[in-house]
């Protein structure tokens, strides 16, 4: 028997499967868009086709996300809270504090030794550091969104955008381009202001962090700028990044789908 866990965000469906051992023997990260029920269809299509099961084979399905209702034949509908956290556990088993952002909001989650949530905090006002701020501030560069998770190598001023307001922010980046203020010194700058958001969003719920493993999940950790910008923020060492960030929610909701089966 197999499980499925879908998570539908404001940028990606990502669909996960695994079996009754937890492995993973799919996944699947594909744009949204307009049309989320297509999207939704697809991821799913997506993840039994590259693992070869049949869908008459999947025992339980659960949704996660913003448009978690919209999954039809869903078994339930679990908040990407939990489900981030369940998912974090399985992949980096020893974070006890989990950063989460993703298209539009962002989460600071604080966990005990067994994974489960003991506080909150999220960013859900504007898309300030999310990843829709980060797609605007790389159309303002003209860059591809993947090209600015590493612009900010060899960057060494100390710039900070004065502005987290997607629209500002990105008005202020073209102002520094036209004043010839290079792309990298611009891309750290991004970076740090993004980290500082970050790391008073974790305040929040930890005044301190010592000793404690930090993990990022959702798109956004595939930016390594970020990650390396945010354990500067904290003074902490490092940033724990699971090899498939995008997907921990959805692995999430996989794991769930299982263990309420069992």
């Amino acid at each position: 028997m197999y499980f499925l866990g879908i998570d539908i965000g404001s940028l990606s469906c990502d669909a996960v499967l695994i079996d009754e051992k937890k492995n993973i023997l799919s996944s699947s990260v594909i744009l949204t868009g307009a049309k989320n029920i297509e999207s939704i269809a697809r991821a799913k299509k997506n993840v039994l086709d590259l693992s070869g099961i049949l869908e008459k084979d999947i025992g339980s399905i659960i949704s996660t996300g913003y448009g978690r209702t919209r999954v039809k034949e869903r078994d339930g509908a679990v908040t990407e809270i939990t489900c981030h956290a369940k998912g974090i556990k399985h992949v980096i088993p020893e974070t006890r504090i989990l950063i989460d952002i993703g298209g539009q909001d962002s989460k600071a989650i604080k966990l005990d030794r067994d994974g489960n949530v003991m506080d909150f905090a999220m960013n859900d006002k504007c898309a300030a550091g999310t990843g829709r701020f980060l797609e605007a501030m790389a159309r303002a560069l003209e860059v591809d969104i993947d090209e600015l998770a590493e612009l900010d190598k060899g960057a060494t001023s100390d710039l900070v955008l004065s502005s987290m307001c997607t629209v500002f922010a990105e008005s202020e980046v073209v102002s520094l381009i036209a004043s010839g203020t290079d792309q990298k010194e611009i891309a750290k700058g991004l970076n740090r202001s993004i980290a500082t958001r970050t790391s008073s969003l974790v305040k929040r719920i930890a005044k301190n962090v010592d000793g404690l493993t930090v993990s990022m999940s959702g798109g956004v950790a595939r930016n390594k700028g970020v990650v390396k910008a945010v354990a500067e923020s904290m003074n902490i060492e490092k940033v724990h990044t699971p090899d498939k960030p995008d997907i921990v929610g959805a692995l999430g909701a996989a794991i769930i789908a299982f263990e309420r089966m069992k």
